[in-house]
């Protein structure tokens, strides 16, 4: 039999899981990196933790699995999108990755949304402007770092930069390149309008490849290293959120794929590349055939790591997983009228505004500590039915959801998640859809799928979660209310900021 492996450069940790063809699970391995946060806005991390990361987990499943390194046809890649890396001529990284959630460029942004040609650039791009960007990360670099900006070669991404350590060449695919603001997606080149404002021309980029080519030629070091074979296949694949709608089977308009892990997001493919009219949604190629939109939002697990932090256990200790939500259990639906606003770290889709802070509106004495747990969790998942509002007015109402990421570990979450968003939610056994998306285009690349006939059965089994309307009539009623407020605060945000 023959196998390929997933692998997903996540914002957290790298995953690699090895697959037969049937899409069964054989082995898989995880290995985690620091964050650098020197300053609150800051976010990187070490690009060689990161490439450490995919050698060893690679390596990992090999060795645990005791199979031929001849039985690999290849390995495909899903990677987080939007992180930056400068390079030199020699290859070496004159920065380290400047992750999505860096927020330096922020003032940058904010001033190229302001302006006619940051919506233009929107338009052709189909990236809202916002500080996690390349191309506002770039702008920032050129006006705050001029000397680095001119020692710079190549401006990549962590994809790129694992590519270039294993093959010698600076290569992006399209639906990586569709993030970084700087792609036409309608023309699949370069965007000129963007190019300019970002002070560089195409040859600082990558080159541009489809999500389903692969490369041969292994170094042979890190083939050692992963105990691969030299001529082993490796496919560009795709990025984290557009794999995860594959690795669900969500291929079509009517299917929307809600994701929550660190982050959170809510995505639909759609067949012609659809923008928004006030830019707050984006439009990410996944082939030439297909685009995916919606929205990705900064406050997913995030919110329960800081509950964690924020609710010590008696021991001092923070509290587990399953603690928090026994606490949050405590709380009826609704939380008795409290609502919470989870701009931890500022927010991208709905609101896009780099300066967001996290509130609770509506405390009383009658709250208490399973009321502000139970709160956030809402709150969060307010946030993402907001995102998905937005996107049926756009592309058209959504008949079903699935959705998938380290939530559905959590019973609570899942409940919440069908009763605020009123649909029956259907949640895969396997969660890893990011690395399963990627082993099915990896697949498809080398002739091993025939994506309309077999995906189905490789997704396996799906749980359904029913809403229960006793409870959807009062989050029904707390929406409206917390998207009015959402409303009322947004222009409060960045005087805030000056207190």
């Amino acid at each position: 039999m023959k196998y390929i492996i997933g692998v997903d450069i996540g914002t957290t940790s790298t995953k690699s899981v090895l697959y037969n063809m049937n899409g069964e699970i054989i082995e898989k391995s995880s290995a985690g990196y620091k964050l650098y946060q020197d300053t609150p806005d800051m976010a990187e991390e070490d690009p060689n933790d990161i490439f450490s990361a995919v050698l060893q987990t690679i390596n990992n499943v090999m060795v645990n699995s005791n199979l031929p390194s001849a039985d690999i046809v290849g390995v495909s890649f899903s990677a987080a999108m939007h992180s930056l890396i400068l390079m030199d001529d020699k290859g070496n990284n004159l920065t380290k990755t400047i992750t999505w959630a860096d927020n330096r460029a922020a003032s940058y942004s904010e001033e190229l949304k302001s302006k006619q040609i940051g919506f233009k650039i929107y338009e052709k791009t189909g990236t809202p402007i916002h500080a996690m960007t390349p191309l506002s990360k770039i702008i920032w670099i050129k006006n705050e770092y001029p000397m680095l900006f001119g020692k710079t070669y190549k401006f990549i991404d962590i994809k790129t930069y694992v590519f270039y350590k294993l093959f010698g060449v600076y290569k992006m695919d399209y639906s990586m390149a569709s993030s970084t603001g700087l792609f036409n997606i309608r023309e699949f080149k370069w965007e000129k309008l963007a190019l300019a404002q970002a002070g560089i021309t195409k040859n600082k980029l990558p080159d541009l490849v489809e999500t389903t080519d692969c490369i041969t030629g292994l170094d042979e070091f890190y083939a050692k290293q992963m105990n691969l074979l030299m001529d082993t296949a490796f496919i560009y694949g795709s990025s984290d959120g557009i794999l995860s709608n594959l690795g669900l089977g969500a291929f079509d308009s009517n299917t929307t794929v809600v994701t929550i892990g660190t982050s959170g997001a809510v995505r639909k493919i759609v067949d012609k590349p659809i923008t928004d009219p006030q830019g707050k949604l984006f439009c990410y190629v996944l082939n030439k055939n297909k685009w995916v939109i919606g929205g990705s939002v900064n406050s997913g697990g995030i919110v329960i790591d800081w509950l964690r932090s924020t609710f010590v256990g008696n021991d001092g200790n923070l509290l587990s997983y399953e603690e928090i939500n026994r606490i949050a259990q405590n709380a009826p639906p609704g939380s008795d009228g409290l609502l919470f606003y989870p701009y931890l770290v500022g927010e991208r889709a709905p609101i896009w505004d780099s300066y967001a802070c996290g509130s609770y509106f509506g405390l009383n004495m009658k709250h208490n500590k399973s009321h502000l747990v139970r709160s956030a969790i809402e709150g969060t998942i307010y946030n993402l039915y907001s995102v998905l509002l937005m996107i049926d007015g756009i592309s058209g109402k959504t008949s079903s959801i699935r959705a998938t990421g380290g939530f559905s570990k959590s019973e609570l979450w899942k409940h919440c998640l069908a009763d605020i968003f009123e649909y029956e939610i259907d949640i895969p056994e396997n969660y890893e859809s990011s690395c399963l998306g990627a082993a099915l285009l990896g697949m498809k690349s080398m002739g091993y799928l025939n994506v309309t006939v077999k995906v189905k059965s490789i997704i396996g089994k799906m749980d359904k979660y029913e809403p229960f309307s006793s409870n959807f009539l009062i989050y029904r009623k707390l929406m409206l209310r917390w998207v009015h407020l959402c409303e009322v605060f947004e222009p409060e945000y960045r005087k805030m900021t000056s207190v």
